[in-house]
């Protein structure tokens, strides 16, 4: 690992001297909550470019429409666009012929909305009734004037999925396919004759092996006999799959090591083009992130043959446009681009980057030149700010895991002589997922009170190939904390650390990896569980269809290894846990019960360590209220300076 870079030069001459970790800020918590806000979804369609935006004040959803250099809000008082398929949501809106349809958040219904009038006042109309379904992955059917959806339905015999289409005029309800365990990403070929999706079977996860399936449109409307394009015999991940506007099929596929463009060539199925006249070397990185989501767009097929995505390299996402004449970088000054689009003028995406909020841009196709439509406010000034730094380290096996180093960082403050940082090990949730090179409003507000953030990308996280993915298979528990260790092991040998004074914190199954890291070792002074798992196995009782299989693909199965489930659950080795521990939770959590985490809260109580609970009653699984969002920053600073 390369030494952390000294900041100490960019600090004021006359910075006060106060101890790290103490050190004031007027980057509040509450600066933080605010700085939260996302963007998700672009759609270039209608004139313009449409996408969905957070905001944290307002704890809602709500879709914006760009259209000659002005933004406008779409999305009426009362209403959130937001899916809740698969617990995770996506994919919730599209645009039709004659406005756009949408999920509404609080009942999971389709509707319509005209929105060709800027001053228009009537409300958006419901296309679908029914209480017992939910929807996502919206798709526009213009031959059949119908909007395709991913069904969660709620039956006598357990949750059902499904792809149907409810026709405009009347909400009339078709099923289209049928009788797959799980589907994902209808997308329709440009002259509407052929349908493609993703679909995968139990136990499989979407990130571990998945189908890539087509059905011919009939006469009568219908959809033909379903054949199977690619993933029939399994070991393969698909996900994403596109028509070019000459009707050829691509889709992503890892069957390569990475998850990279495949196409539809003479009815075979090849790497595309644009990627195979490549050399090995420099194709291998991923294009896509892990599906949790539906409705991402990782890259695009260009009108002109080329394609425009996005490479994943040691934890970047740059974007890139392929051609004939070779590739081009795109937006260099952004370090992870996603949700991308394009009309004929501009290519768009979401974007970030270490000084900047999350910003949605227009790259001009003639010459380059990016133009921040929304977001991308610098919410500290530049010398304020800590910059990621890429680690490599040795960890277990003799593999080597990544990660991002912050140091403390606050121009107005200096750290006593000859002492070092405390340091903060973040754990990203998922488990199979990841964290970036951006400005985070957190890491930021831990930074700037002197200490120093460690982003783990633990061996199983996404973006760095399939092998290393894969690295999580019944390894949960195990070579995550072994990284997450290895990580402040490494930092503490480049004397980068106060390795008497680090802390590890995470989310959800980050809240899981934390706890179990602290029954692993003492190396850590304290820990945050933010609604993390704390009893798999209680967890897999009641977890949801999407997840149900999860835990034995992540532990192994409890029929065959029992004891396993017991081993790693951080409940039922709550002796081995000495140092002190803040919990965090929210009371409508329906992934991570409140039981779970008050059960593992009693456990410590009962023995005397030093335990912090906070229930937020509004709360589902992630904090999304800015209220909330502040008030858990700021316990959780508390909690660690009573024990620096």
């Amino acid at each position: 690992m390369k030494s952390p870079r000294n900041d100490s030069s960019m600090l004021h001459p006359s910075a006060e001297v106060l101890p790290y970790g103490f050190w004031p800020s007027d980057w509040s918590a509450e600066a933080a909550a605010a700085a939260s806000r996302d963007f998700a979804e672009l759609r270039a369609g209608q004139g313009g470019l449409f996408w969905i935006e957070y905001d944290p004040a307002e704890g809602r959803c709500s879709l914006w429409f760009w259209q000659a250099g002005h933004a406008r809000c779409l999305t009426p008082a009362g209403y959130s666009v937001r899916s809740r398929v698969y617990e995770y949501g996506g994919g919730a809106f599209c645009l039709t012929g004659q406005g756009l349809a949408f999920v509404n958040e609080a009942d999971q219904q389709i509707y319509l909305q005209t929105q060709a009038d800027p001053e228009a006042t009537s409300l958006p109309a419901a296309l679908t009734e029914c209480p017992g379904c939910r929807y996502g992955d919206l798709q526009y059917d213009p031959k059949g004037e119908a909007v395709i959806a991913l069904e969660e339905s709620s039956e006598d015999n357990g949750i059902v999925h499904r792809l149907v289409a409810f026709t405009l005029s009347d909400g009339a309800r078709r099923i289209l396919v049928e009788g797959a365990d799980f589907y994902s990403s209808p997308m329709l070929a440009p002259d509407g004759r052929r349908l493609a999706w993703i679909e995968w079977d139990r136990p499989e996860q979407p990130w571990t092996s998945t189908r890539l399936c087509v059905a011919e449109r009939q006469a009568d409307g219908g959809w033909g006999a379903v054949k199977c394009v690619a993933g029939g015999a399994g070991g393969e991940s698909l996900q994403q799959p596109r028509f070019t506007e000459h009707g050829q099929l691509i889709c992503l596929s890892d069957r390569l090591g990475y998850w990279q463009p495949w196409a539809e060539v003479d009815g075979a199925w090849a790497l595309h083009s644009l990627i195979a006249a490549e050399s090995e070397a420099t194709r291998n990185f991923d294009c896509a992130p892990a599906p949790w989501q539906l409705g991402t767009s990782s890259y695009v097929p260009l009108a002109d043959g080329g394609l425009l995505m996005t490479h994943m390299v040691d934890g970047y996402g740059w974007l890139f446009e392929h051609g004939a004449g070779g590739e081009q970088q795109l937006a260099s000054a952004f370090s992870r681009c996603r949700q991308l689009t394009a009309d004929a003028t501009h290519l768009f995406c979401i974007a970030g980057a270490t000084q900047r909020a999350p910003a949605v841009l227009a790259i001009d196709r003639a010459n380059g030149s990016v133009r921040v439509l929304a977001g991308g406010a610098t919410p500290l000034a530049a010398p304020q700010v800590s910059c990621p730094q890429p680690m490599r380290f040795p960890t277990g096996n003799g593999e080597t895991a990544h990660a991002f180093f912050y140091t403390p960082r606050n121009t107005n403050c200096r750290g006593e002589h000859g002492t070092l940082p405390p340091l903060v090990v973040f754990i990203h949730g998922g488990p199979t997922s990841a964290c970036y090179p951006v400005f985070d409003p957190r890491i930021q507000f831990w930074t700037q009170r002197g200490f120093a953030v460690v982003d783990v990308n633990y061996r199983g996280s996404s973006g760095f190939g399939r092998a290393y993915r894969q690295r999580l298979r019944e390894q949960w528990g195990v070579v995550d904390v072994e990284d997450a260790c290895q990580a402040a092991r490494a930092l503490a040998q480049q004397g980068a650390i106060d390795p008497q004074r680090v802390f590890i914190r995470g989310s959800s199954a980050g809240g899981y990896t934390a706890l179990s890291a602290l029954v692993a070792t003492d190396r850590f002074r304290g820990g945050a569980s933010l609604y993390g798992v704390s009893d798999p196995l209680a967890l897999r009782r009641v977890t949801h269809k999407f997840e149900g299989d999860y835990l034995d693909w992540l532990i192994g199965d409890p029929q065959r290894v029992p004891e396993r489930f017991r081993e790693r659950a951080p409940l039922h080795n709550a002796e081995r846990i000495a140092a002190p521990v803040l919990f965090l939770q929210g009371g409508q959590d329906a992934v991570v019960l409140p039981e779970q985490t008050e059960s593992m809260v009693a456990a410590l109580q009962r023995r005397g360590v030093e335990v912090q609970y906070r229930l937020y009653p509004d709360e589902r699984h992630g904090f999304r209220q800015a209220a909330n969002l502040a008030d858990a920053l700021e316990r959780e600073l508390r909690f660690y300076q009573g024990l620096l």
